[in-house]
Protein backbone atom coordinates (compact mmCIF):
# COMPACT_ATOMS: atom_id res chain seq x y z
CA UNK A 1 0.00 0.00 0.00
CA UNK A 2 1.64 3.46 -0.98
CA UNK A 3 1.12 6.81 1.07
CA UNK A 4 0.98 9.83 -0.99
CA UNK A 5 2.58 12.82 0.92
CA UNK A 6 0.33 15.62 -0.44
CA UNK A 7 2.47 19.14 -0.23
CA UNK A 8 0.94 21.59 1.61
CA UNK A 9 0.41 25.68 1.98
CA UNK A 10 3.74 26.86 2.48
CA UNK A 11 4.33 27.10 6.63
CA UNK A 12 8.42 27.90 7.19
CA UNK A 13 9.48 31.06 8.33
CA UNK A 14 13.03 31.15 6.63
CA UNK A 15 14.15 31.11 3.05
CA UNK A 16 12.53 27.76 2.33
CA UNK A 17 14.84 27.04 -0.69
CA UNK A 18 18.04 27.74 1.32
CA UNK A 19 17.13 25.56 4.16
CA UNK A 20 16.37 22.66 2.17
CA UNK A 21 19.42 23.33 -0.29
CA UNK A 22 21.19 23.40 3.03
CA UNK A 23 20.00 20.27 4.03
CA UNK A 24 20.76 18.76 1.02
CA UNK A 25 23.98 19.74 1.08
CA UNK A 26 25.31 19.27 4.28
CA UNK A 27 23.96 15.06 3.81
CA UNK A 28 25.46 14.87 0.73
CA UNK A 29 28.53 15.63 2.54
CA UNK A 30 29.60 19.28 2.87
CA UNK A 31 30.64 20.63 5.75
CA UNK A 32 28.66 23.25 7.67
CA UNK A 33 30.89 25.75 6.69
CA UNK A 34 30.95 24.70 3.02
CA UNK A 35 27.55 24.88 3.32
CA UNK A 36 27.08 28.26 4.60
CA UNK A 37 29.45 29.55 1.88
CA UNK A 38 27.69 27.71 -1.17
CA UNK A 39 24.33 28.92 -0.08
CA UNK A 40 25.69 32.92 -0.32
CA UNK A 41 26.11 32.57 -4.06
CA UNK A 42 22.19 32.15 -4.44
CA UNK A 43 22.44 35.53 -1.96
CA UNK A 44 21.49 33.51 1.39
CA UNK A 45 23.75 34.88 3.68
CA UNK A 46 23.91 32.77 7.05
CA UNK A 47 26.71 31.03 9.01
CA UNK A 48 27.32 27.63 9.36
CA UNK A 49 25.99 27.84 13.35
CA UNK A 50 22.57 29.16 11.27
CA UNK A 51 23.15 25.83 9.44
CA UNK A 52 23.17 23.83 12.04
CA UNK A 53 20.32 25.40 14.09
CA UNK A 54 18.25 24.89 10.69
CA UNK A 55 18.86 21.29 10.52
CA UNK A 56 18.44 20.76 14.33
CA UNK A 57 15.23 22.04 14.01
CA UNK A 58 13.66 20.75 10.91
CA UNK A 59 15.43 17.46 11.81
CA UNK A 60 13.09 16.98 14.97
CA UNK A 61 10.00 18.25 12.84
CA UNK A 62 10.36 15.75 10.27
CA UNK A 63 11.22 13.22 12.69
CA UNK A 64 8.34 13.91 15.04
CA UNK A 65 6.11 13.53 11.55
CA UNK A 66 7.45 10.62 9.97
CA UNK A 67 7.45 8.08 12.75
CA UNK A 68 3.79 8.04 12.83
CA UNK A 69 3.87 6.29 9.36
CA UNK A 70 5.23 2.87 9.42
CA UNK A 71 7.24 1.42 6.69
CA UNK A 72 6.26 -2.12 5.12
CA UNK A 73 9.21 -4.16 5.55
CA UNK A 74 10.49 -7.66 5.30
CA UNK A 75 10.76 -9.90 8.27
CA UNK A 76 14.67 -10.07 7.51
CA UNK A 77 16.65 -7.61 9.25
CA UNK A 78 20.55 -6.83 9.73
CA UNK A 79 22.46 -4.77 11.98
CA UNK A 80 25.69 -3.86 12.78
CA UNK A 81 28.27 -1.15 14.62
CA UNK A 82 30.32 1.48 13.36
CA UNK A 83 32.48 3.76 15.61
CA UNK A 84 32.22 7.27 15.10
CA UNK A 85 33.55 10.33 17.58
CA UNK A 86 31.16 12.19 19.97
CA UNK A 87 32.70 14.70 21.52
CA UNK A 88 36.49 13.58 20.34
CA UNK A 89 35.81 10.36 22.34
CA UNK A 90 34.96 6.80 20.69
CA UNK A 91 31.45 5.69 20.66
CA UNK A 92 29.73 3.10 18.52
CA UNK A 93 26.64 3.83 16.41
CA UNK A 94 24.29 0.56 15.88
CA UNK A 95 21.93 0.31 13.32
CA UNK A 96 19.24 -2.16 12.09
CA UNK A 97 18.49 -2.14 8.48
CA UNK A 98 15.66 -3.94 6.85
CA UNK A 99 17.48 -6.57 4.29
CA UNK A 100 14.75 -5.78 0.87
CA UNK A 101 14.06 -2.08 1.18
CA UNK A 102 17.27 -1.01 2.84
CA UNK A 103 15.23 0.86 5.20
CA UNK A 104 17.31 2.03 8.24
CA UNK A 105 14.62 0.70 11.21
CA UNK A 106 16.87 1.98 14.43
CA UNK A 107 19.31 3.41 15.58
CA UNK A 108 21.14 3.43 18.98
CA UNK A 109 24.72 5.02 20.21
CA UNK A 110 27.01 3.18 23.09
CA UNK A 111 30.18 3.52 24.64
CA UNK A 112 31.19 -0.23 24.21
CA UNK A 113 31.19 -2.26 21.00
CA UNK A 114 30.81 -6.27 22.88
CA UNK A 115 29.15 -5.06 25.90
CA UNK A 116 27.04 -2.81 25.38
CA UNK A 117 23.10 -3.60 25.84
CA UNK A 118 21.66 -2.68 22.64
CA UNK A 119 17.78 -3.93 23.61
CA UNK A 120 16.57 -0.69 22.94
CA UNK A 121 17.65 -0.69 19.32
CA UNK A 122 15.75 -3.95 18.77
CA UNK A 123 13.16 -2.24 20.73
CA UNK A 124 13.00 0.44 18.40
CA UNK A 125 13.14 -1.45 15.28
CA UNK A 126 9.81 -3.48 16.69
CA UNK A 127 8.15 0.27 17.45
CA UNK A 128 9.31 1.50 14.26
CA UNK A 129 7.79 -1.70 11.82
CA UNK A 130 5.51 -2.42 14.36
CA UNK A 131 6.28 -5.78 14.05
CA UNK A 132 8.96 -8.58 14.67
CA UNK A 133 11.42 -9.93 12.18
CA UNK A 134 11.76 -13.97 11.25
CA UNK A 135 15.49 -13.55 10.76
CA UNK A 136 17.87 -10.85 11.71
CA UNK A 137 21.63 -11.03 10.53
CA UNK A 138 24.21 -9.74 12.73
CA UNK A 139 27.85 -10.62 13.17
CA UNK A 140 29.25 -13.04 16.09
CA UNK A 141 29.00 -10.31 19.27
CA UNK A 142 27.30 -11.73 22.24
CA UNK A 143 25.65 -8.26 22.52
CA UNK A 144 23.41 -8.90 19.90
CA UNK A 145 22.19 -12.58 20.90
CA UNK A 146 21.38 -11.27 24.45
CA UNK A 147 19.40 -8.01 23.17
CA UNK A 148 17.83 -10.46 20.15
CA UNK A 149 16.45 -12.85 22.99
CA UNK A 150 15.52 -10.85 25.46
CA UNK A 151 13.47 -8.53 22.73
CA UNK A 152 11.85 -11.34 21.06
CA UNK A 153 11.99 -14.30 22.95
CA UNK A 154 8.08 -14.88 22.43
CA UNK A 155 8.58 -14.79 18.88
CA UNK A 156 11.30 -16.75 18.47
CA UNK A 157 9.75 -19.57 20.19
CA UNK A 158 6.29 -19.21 18.63
CA UNK A 159 7.96 -17.96 15.37
CA UNK A 160 11.33 -19.74 15.03
CA UNK A 161 13.12 -16.68 14.30
CA UNK A 162 16.75 -17.19 13.37
CA UNK A 163 19.82 -15.05 14.73
CA UNK A 164 22.50 -15.63 11.98
CA UNK A 165 24.98 -14.69 13.68
CA UNK A 166 27.65 -16.57 11.98
CA UNK A 167 27.89 -14.58 8.89
CA UNK A 168 30.67 -14.41 5.98
CA UNK A 169 32.09 -12.24 2.84
CA UNK A 170 30.14 -14.50 0.88
CA UNK A 171 26.76 -17.39 0.85
CA UNK A 172 23.31 -16.76 2.35
CA UNK A 173 24.35 -15.20 5.64
CA UNK A 174 27.24 -12.42 4.19
CA UNK A 175 26.56 -9.42 5.22
CA UNK A 176 27.57 -7.26 2.49
CA UNK A 177 24.92 -5.28 2.55
CA UNK A 178 25.37 -3.91 6.01
CA UNK A 179 28.95 -3.15 5.37
CA UNK A 180 28.49 -1.20 2.33
CA UNK A 181 26.04 1.10 4.52
CA UNK A 182 29.03 1.67 7.12
CA UNK A 183 31.15 2.90 4.46
CA UNK A 184 28.15 5.60 3.70
CA UNK A 185 27.67 6.47 7.23
CA UNK A 186 31.74 6.83 7.16
CA UNK A 187 31.98 8.77 4.31
CA UNK A 188 29.74 11.35 6.33
CA UNK A 189 31.25 11.61 9.31
CA UNK A 190 34.42 12.65 7.71
CA UNK A 191 32.79 15.84 7.27
CA UNK A 192 31.07 15.87 10.39
CA UNK A 193 34.65 16.42 12.54
CA UNK A 194 33.30 15.39 15.87
CA UNK A 195 29.79 15.07 16.77
CA UNK A 196 28.54 17.16 20.25
CA UNK A 197 26.54 14.51 21.59
CA UNK A 198 24.79 10.85 20.85
CA UNK A 199 21.90 11.70 19.85
CA UNK A 200 23.06 14.75 17.53
CA UNK A 201 20.53 15.80 14.83
CA UNK A 202 23.00 15.26 12.54
CA UNK A 203 22.52 11.44 13.55
CA UNK A 204 18.75 11.90 12.98
CA UNK A 205 19.16 14.32 9.73
CA UNK A 206 21.01 11.58 8.20
CA UNK A 207 19.01 8.83 8.60
CA UNK A 208 16.07 10.79 7.01
CA UNK A 209 18.32 11.60 4.32
CA UNK A 210 18.97 7.63 4.15
CA UNK A 211 15.46 6.82 4.28
CA UNK A 212 13.63 9.26 2.43
CA UNK A 213 16.05 11.33 0.18
CA UNK A 214 18.97 9.62 -1.96
CA UNK A 215 18.06 7.36 -4.51
CA UNK A 216 19.87 4.08 -4.26
CA UNK A 217 21.05 2.37 -7.10
CA UNK A 218 20.37 -1.13 -5.67
CA UNK A 219 16.96 0.04 -5.24
CA UNK A 220 16.83 1.29 -8.83
CA UNK A 221 17.55 4.60 -8.52
CA UNK A 222 14.56 4.58 -5.89
CA UNK A 223 14.24 5.27 -1.86
CA UNK A 224 14.15 2.94 0.90
CA UNK A 225 11.10 4.72 2.05
CA UNK A 226 9.27 4.15 -2.06
CA UNK A 227 10.18 0.26 -1.85
CA UNK A 228 8.92 0.43 2.23
CA UNK A 229 5.74 1.45 0.51
CA UNK A 230 6.36 5.61 1.42
CA UNK A 231 6.15 7.87 -1.51
CA UNK A 232 7.11 11.56 -1.05
CA UNK A 233 5.72 13.69 -3.76
CA UNK A 234 7.33 16.75 -5.32
CA UNK A 235 10.63 17.01 -6.60
CA UNK A 236 12.33 18.81 -3.17
CA UNK A 237 11.41 16.46 -1.35
CA UNK A 238 12.92 18.16 1.82
CA UNK A 239 10.28 20.81 1.43
CA UNK A 240 8.04 17.80 1.04
CA UNK A 241 8.39 16.55 4.68
CA UNK A 242 9.11 20.00 5.92
CA UNK A 243 5.26 21.22 5.18
CA UNK A 244 3.82 18.06 5.63
CA UNK A 245 5.25 18.06 9.27
CA UNK A 246 4.30 21.90 9.60
CA UNK A 247 0.37 20.80 9.08
CA UNK A 248 0.51 18.13 11.01
CA UNK A 249 1.68 20.11 14.12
Amino acid sequence: MWLRLRLPVERMKHNPQGITTAMQLHFSGESLRNVAKSLRLIGVNVCHRTVYNWITKYTALMENYLDKITPQVSDTWRADEIFVKVKGNMKYLYALMDDDTRFWIARQAADTKYTADITPLFREGRKVAAKAPHTVITDGAFNFSSAFERTFWRENKALAIQHGRHVRMSGDLNNNKMERFNGEVRDREKIMRSLKKSDSPILSGYQLFHNYIRPHMALNEKTPAEVAGIEIKGQNKWLTQIQNASQGE
